[in-house]
């Protein structure tokens, strides 16, 4: 065979041979880089802000007790001056709902701002980074130490800084915890650690995933973990604020004096620093375009601005903006106008009717819960005076914050009569009175079979609502 046919073999050969192409690209690690400006003020704001909601919270106090505490064992959620029992779970729900639909329009109209502000994940990773800088320093301090083999400088440097990650971590899910188990309860068993197997589970576990999630995986979380960034598109518009690099007015790129004109050097505003990547929590370059790892945290507005203004430039080379005002079909004035589309008016209508229809049921719901059972034991009885009677078990639950009384009447047939051992029944707040009535009816009334009755609760304190429950009374 002639070299140039062993030659076309082998080419065909390579070119046949099966490609493995990886589906996850190896991490590296990245080292965001400090930056200052108006956005990173808010990102700061944000993160001081929701740790203190999160960790003040459970240390307030409200009428004696937790002001914010679920309490599990006894089926009662205390928040401030209310008190939700199972049977409102509905506002859970509804709860749930209004939390998604806010989203929805939120992300409509400015893109991925909870995610660049306030998600937990960006939170307690700014967090992790700012115990990183206090210990090992600002970014190039830090890849000079990592590039550098193992001393026991580094061991203590290293230990440090994962030892204060712990100690946050420990100290969030110690918190969380504290939601359901009184905070002071849990800080006064912490030298034992006299701590129940599920508390301890969650400290842990919530402690351990915060450590792993912010501490070590950090833009892998968002990457590859969160599903928000892979169908926030689905909820994009041309209207939709996002960040974006200004290719016309940055391109050409390159390096250059400061002081230079880039118009006579035919060359764009950006001059390839790599400011821009270099702050970038997830790591990308804006300037190729919107990509799904990009959580609008703004960090390279920021330092892109600086740059600008360093070399005399105006800002906004990376802006917030919107697809329609980068192609020239709107402008910036009327970017406010834009707001009330289509598609932001019919989420935001679906939130408003949520929220109505939820706010109105909860304002008008009793600050009671009556349950009646009837005896069947004994279904039936006829009296000395030869009327009938049936026993019932009533359950009066006040979830109100203060003592109720109610008095009880019961309707439904002729000349019932009600037979309490109480006439008003005192009922403290967040507990459940249980009484035993009977009822009593002329014969030739409750004749054989179920009759429908109702008992009637009137609460005795203004504003005096009242709650009517059915139940049966068997004649014979």
């Amino acid at each position: 065979m002639s070299n140039s046919l062993k030659d076309i073999k082998v080419k065909v050969e390579q070119t046949t041979a099966p490609e493995t192409v990886s589906l996850y690209s190896t991490p590296k690690k990245i080292y965001p880089r400090d930056v200052r400006g108006r956005f990173a003020n808010w990102r700061i704001l944000f993160v001081i802000g929701t740790q203190l909601v999160y960790l003040g919270l459970p240390w307030l106090t409200w009428n004696g007790r937790q002001a914010v505490w679920f309490d599990l064992i006894n089926r009662k959620f205390y928040l401030f001056g209310l008190t939700i029992w199972p049977q409102d779970f509905v506002y859970l729900s509804a709860l749930l709902m209004c939390c998604a639909f806010g989203l929805f329009v939120w992300t409509t109209i400015a893109g991925r701002l909870w995610c660049g502000y306030s998600c937990p994940q960006t939170v307690y990773t700014e967090i992790m980074l700012w115990i990183e800088r206090l210990v090992e320093g600002d970014r190039n301090r830090r890849i000079k130490l990592d590039s550098q083999p193992m001393t026991l400088r580094k061991l203590g440097i290293k230990s440090l800084k994962h030892g204060l990650m712990l100690l946050f971590s420990l100290w969030t899910g110690l918190t969380l915890v504290g939601y359901y188990t009184p905070i002071r309860d849990l800080i006064a068993a912490a030298p034992t650690f006299a701590y129940g197997p599920w508390e301890t589970f969650w400290i842990f576990f919530y402690g351990g995933f915060t450590y792993l999630f912010a501490g070590h995986m950090r833009e892998q979380v968002c990457k590859y973990m969160c599903p928000y960034a892979r169908f926030q598109s689905v909820m994009f518009d041309a209207d939709t604020l996002i960040i974006s690099y200004n290719e016309a007015r940055g391109e050409p790129r390159g390096a250059r004096k400061k002081g230079l004109n880039p118009r006579e050097a035919n060359l764009g505003d950006c001059i390839n620093c790599g400011i821009c990547v270099q702050v970038c929590p997830v790591g990308i370059d804006i300037r190729e375009g919107l990509q799904y790892e990009c959580i609008g945290c703004a960090a390279c507005i920021d330092g892109c601005d600086s740059v600008m203004d360093k070399m005399g430039y105006p800002r906004g080379l990376i802006s917030y903006t919107t697809e329609n005002i980068q192609e020239g079909k709107t402008s910036r004035a009327q970017m406010k106008r834009r707001i009330a589309r289509p598609r932001v008016v019919m989420y935001a209508l679906v939130l408003l009717a949520v929220l109505t229809t939820a706010g109105v049921s909860f304002a008008l719901r009793l600050p009671f819960k009556v349950d009646i059972i009837r005896d069947r034991a004994s279904l039936v009885r006829e009296t000395e005076d030869g009327w009938l009677e049936n026993s019932y078990s009533i359950k009066i639950m006040n979830v109100s914050s203060q003592t109720e009384h109610f008095r009880l009447a019961v309707a439904g047939m002729p000349e019932l009569r009600l037979l309490s051992d109480e006439r008003v029944i005192r009922v403290e707040p967040g507990d459940t009175r249980t009484l035993g009535v009977r009822v009593q009816a002329d014969p030739q009334y409750a004749t054989a079979g179920s009759h429908e009755i109702q008992f009637i609760v009137t609460q005795q304190e203004p504003p005096a609502k009242q709650d009517s429950e059915k139940s049966s009374f068997i004649g014979e």
